[in-house]
């Protein structure tokens, strides 16, 4: 179940039955699987995407990305898996479509942070 020990029992004495818990769980997994089927989807075939992605070494503003792919994974809520772009890829541990038609990935190391993407800069 995706719901800790400590959710659950709080859970269930605010008056939610197991039954009632195991639906909610089922259906946090079944929002993560169609976020990440969503976010490969963002990604597949696009060859250039655009983001407000910080670099350590270069001016702020909309940075231009050749990707390869983005393969995700998920487990209960959590997304998890990998960007590759052209020349590098870091790992991704969280994301989430966005309603403007961006998305947004939460990277690993060498990162650290917050990304949004799109398909246009000036959506950005």
């Amino acid at each position: 179940m995706h719901f800790d020990q400590r959710t659950q029992a709080a859970l269930r004495e605010v008056g939610l039955s197991t039954d009632r818990l195991r639906e909610a769980s089922d259906l946090v997994k079944e929002a993560a699987r169609a976020d990440a089927a969503a976010l490969e989807a963002f990604f597949d075939g696009r060859g250039t995407v655009y983001s407000d992605m910080e670099a350590a070494h270069g001016p702020s503003g909309v940075r231009e990305h050749a990707v390869e792919y983005l393969d995700l994974y998920t487990h209960a809520a959590d997304i998890r898996g990998y960007l590759r772009f052209d020349s590098w890829g870091v790992p991704v541990e969280g994301g989430r479509p966005l309603p403007d038609g961006t998305v947004e990935l939460t990277l690993g190391p060498t990162v650290n942070d917050r990304v949004r993407f799109a398909d246009d800069p000036d959506d950005l």
